[in-house]
């Protein structure tokens, strides 16, 4: 089981298929070429000419297969396009990747080289032929309870004969790749930037370097009812959005410049239940608290949500693994004696106990003592930073062991939670009294202000993460 599960990783890796939480639409990178793809269309540029020739296709014309078995990926890629003046093109390849798991560590690689290939271009009198095609790619996945982090890196070498009439002569293309994404329930945003030198038929050089970013993000909006007589006055819709941009920018013989692509998917939307609660009106975490119950983060049976009453260890941990979508594996019991508790103090039985015993298992929370949760004590906000840490996986991000925050209080910040409360801060998940200095390690959280807190978290894993991903890596690389 955890083979397949890294496997599948991988899988999203390598092609980064943008997926809706539908599992039905996608928009992809495929490949070095840079091109883009949603769910009717496909799009690449071709400088083999030396100027850059746009050649497109939809979707009956672009097949992308992957097949895994025993630790191997098969990836195989089948194109048929043209260009606005007649030009054609046919393309497949396949790739085969090794897959090696660190399941300790909670790290994967994938290390890969091409196998089968054939392309065959024709523009005007020209047919360009693949001849040789050598290829290698390798990359990393770092696995954490609220996010993938991923990056890689791919080298190759392409020549094609050239042939004009009775002349044959050659074309070679060296192509230096990189690429780093993320993904988590909330979004997922690739950025490729390649690197392509091109020695043409008369050996004169030039170059061309893609910049591709795809991404999906999942945005809640809230709709207010236009009438009056309604039970309730709006509610909260979620909508599901994914794009690709790419960006060429040539330095050819013939001529230099820039084109791009851009496409989009077609949006989707879904309402959420309606929150009804009586002792909101007028409190600042409002908005806050309903969208967390809109999205089933947060839950209350009743219609008062008590906002300044303290929030409770255990209720804080099941919110933030329903908020990263964190996986409950359904245990078989079929023939085996049921097993204990993780806790003395937490029963099996317990509603959502589930989420409880995956962040435990994952590293996202720990117990008071190990063998008891206290799963009706008082949140602290050192706890709570040290949560949300653990669940993005960067306790590393904090400088080393020694330091000192520069809260005043810093000398009350538990050791445990140090280098969480750095990171939080920084981030900008969680920040100190701006009346005091103070941080406050050991102050209780109210159920609002936990709220507050969940909501920065949800934001950063939707708007913080593809900012760093996309724009930080194409506008200042």
């Amino acid at each position: 089981m955890k083979q397949r599960q890294w496997l599948v990783t991988i899988v999203s890796l390598l092609l980064f298929a943008v997926v809706f939480s539908s599992g039905k639409a996608n928009a992809s990178t495929i490949d070095l070429n840079g091109g883009v793809k949603n769910e009717n269309t496909y799009e690449e540029y071709i400088f083999l000419t030396g100027v850059p020739i746009k050649f497109t296709g939809t979707n009956k014309n672009v097949v992308v297969s992957v097949a895994e078995k025993k630790g191997q990926l098969t990836e195989t890629y089948k194109l048929t396009l043209t260009g606005a003046s007649g030009e054609k093109l046919t393309r497949q390849f396949t790739y085969v990747y090794d897959v090696t798991n660190y399941d300790q560590i909670g790290q994967s690689t994938a290390t890969g080289e091409v196998t089968k290939y054939t392309e065959k271009i024709t523009i005007g009198n020209k047919t360009y032929t693949l001849t040789d095609y050598q290829f290698s790619k390798s990359a990393i996945t770092d696995k954490r309870p609220a996010s993938d982090y991923f990056s890689g890196n791919a080298m190759a070498r392409k020549t094609y004969s050239v042939k004009s009439g009775r002349n044959t002569d050659e074309v070679t293309i060296h192509i230096d790749s990189r690429n780093e994404g993320y993904e988590n329930f909330w979004g997922a945003t690739e950025t490729q930037i390649t690197e392509y030198e091109m020695v043409f038929e008369d050996g004169s050089i030039g170059t061309v370097k893609n910049r591709v970013s795809s991404s999906k993000s999942r945005t809640l909006n809230y709709e207010e009812n236009a009438s009056s007589l309604s039970s309730f006055y709006g509610g909260y819709v979620v909508n599901s959005t994914a794009d690709i941009i790419s960006e060429y920018d040539y330095k050819l013989p013939k001529k230099s410049g820039t084109v791009s692509l851009n496409l989009k998917m077609m949006p989707r939307i879904e309402r959420l239940i309606v929150p009804k609660f009586r002792d909101l009106s007028s409190h600042q975490a409002k908005d806050a608290i309903e969208k967390l119950y809109s999205l089933g983060i947060l839950e209350d049976q009743s219609n008062f949500f008590s906002p300044n009453t303290p929030m409770q260890r255990y209720d804080f941990t099941v919110a933030i693994g329903k908020a990263i979508d964190l996986r409950v594996l359904e245990e078989s019991t079929k023939g085996k004696k049921t097993p204990p508790s993780i806790f003395n103090d937490v029963k099996r039985t317990t509603k959502d106990y589930g989420y409880l015993a995956s962040a435990v298992n994952k590293g996202v929370v720990t117990g008071v003592t190990p063998s008891s949760f206290d799963p009706h004590g008082y949140l602290t906000r050192q706890q709570a930073a040290a949560i949300l840490v653990r669940a993005l996986g960067l306790e590393g991000k904090a400088p080393d062991p020694g330091f000192k925050t520069n809260y005043r209080d810093d000398a009350q910040i538990t050791d445990y939670a140090r280098d969480a409360v750095y990171v939080v801060s920084e981030l900008g998940l969680m920040t100190g009294d701006s009346v005091t200095g103070n941080f406050n390690p050991k102050q209780n959280l109210t159920r609002a202000q936990a709220s507050l807190i969940m909501l920065r978290f949800l934001e950063y894993l939707e708007n913080d993460l593809k900012q760093n991903y996309r724009d930080d890596i194409l506008f200042f690389d």
